[in-house]
């Protein structure tokens, strides 16, 4: 498809069952136009996930600056709430690039120098340090699991809300092998995917298989995330499909956490609205979930069942024919709609595989339209 100005929108091999994404040509990311602006941000919300090919010298100022036109509100980093931050789970993947603290460096592998970053230390998120279980150490190179699916999002700050969009820049990418992903549930799901994939599954899509009688208490259920939630699920692990936590009573306790403010505990729908075609996503952080606040006024608030509610709900969503795993190419820039798909990074790295990629979101000042809430 062409649209004005010789701008091509072309489709990306995403699931069949679960079609989502385009690829965008003939943009100048470093210098938008209203009009330009306009074409990617329906583009995102029609579709999800925006890719942008060979986009090498995009400087980490412009990546910042496109995340800013979705949220102009705001200069924050999506997760820049987080008190006593080394005792949070995301501390050790996240180095922050001086000269553009909105933007983060993640990957794997020692880095001399980038962007004023010196002396790097990245460490790729491995299931072995999240996960109840492990592959074993003889297959890791063979074999990955899906980490942890989730929404970029601090989900605790009255002014922290979850970011509209992620962009994900590829500077570095680890070529010539590819990995079988596991979901190790006793459903012998497997999907084949390239080193260090990011994968993706449509919100919208998982609303859209639910039961009837689950769209209904989906569109209805309130979702309250534990406060500080990346610290209290510190000590807990994950399930092998990624997909939520075991309650095996190892969450910190609230006495434990940093200071609480009632107004800063986030309550979410379950189900986001598309503020521009309307649909429904199905959006849970399901790592972070604490309680859910059904219709009739009354709450969950045993988070074996609150888990196991919202486990079933999700599971479905993340199938393996429902399941977009990106192919990084070096330049890849791929946008998503962080409020209407669910995410993850997968593969296990040898210690001499640099990867290095750059991540920017921005904490939004607007929280998530809900099912009751009209377009």
């Amino acid at each position: 498809m062409t649209v004005e100005g010789g701008v091509e929108l072309l489709p990306i091999p995403t699931p069949v069952a679960s079609k989502f994404g385009v690829e965008i040509k003939g943009l100048d990311l470093a210098n938008l136009s209203d009009d330009d602006f306009k074409t990617i941000e329906q583009a995102l919300y029609e579709h999800q996930v925006v890719l942008f090919k060979n986009q090498q010298s995009l400087s980490p100022y412009h990546q910042y600056m496109l995340n800013h036109r979705f949220s102009p509100d705001s200069n924050i980093y999506g997760h820049s709430n987080n008190t006593k931050a080394t005792a949070s789970i995301l501390h050790p993947d996240l180095k922050t690039l001086p000269n553009q603290p909105q933007v983060q460096l993640i990957g794997n592998g020692f880095v001399r120098e980038y962007e004023g970053l010196q002396n790097a230390q990245l460490k790729h998120p491995h299931h072995g340090t999240f996960h109840k279980t492990a592959i074993p150490a003889a297959e890791d190179l063979a074999f990955t699991r899906f980490y942890r699916w989730h929404i970029d999002a601090a989900l605790y700050g009255a002014s922290m809300q979850p970011p509209k969009v992620t962009t994900l820049m590829a500077v570095k990418v680890p070529t010539g092998r590819r990995q079988t992903l596991r979901y190790d549930d006793g459903t012998g799901d497997v999907l084949d995917v390239s080193l260090g994939t990011t994968a993706f599954v449509s919100g919208e899509k998982s609303y859209e298989i639910l039961s009837d009688a689950d769209k209904v208490f989906a569109r209805t259920t309130r979702v309250e995330y534990a406060p500080h939630p990346y610290i209290w699920m510190s000590q807990a692990k994950s399930l092998p499909t990624g997909l939520g936590m075991f309650s095996d009573g190892l969450e910190l306790p609230l006495e434990k956490l940093p200071a609480i403010t009632d107004a800063d505990v986030q309550v979410h729908p379950m189900c986001w609205r598309n503020p521009a075609t309307g649909k429904l996503a199905l959006q849970i952080h399901p790592s972070a979930v604490r309680k859910l606040h059904l219709q009739d006024g009354s709450v969950i608030d045993d988070i074996a069942e609150v888990r196991e509610r919202v486990y079933a709900l999700l599971r479905p969503g993340i199938a393996p024919e429902l399941v977009y795993a990106h192919d990084w190419e070096e330049g890849d820039l791929v946008l998503f709609h962080n409020r209407g798909v669910l995410h993850t990074v997968c593969g296990a790295f040898a210690p001499d595989e640099v990867r290095m990629f750059r991540q920017c979101n921005l904490a939004d000042t607007e929280a998530p339209m809900g099912p009751e809430e009209e377009v």
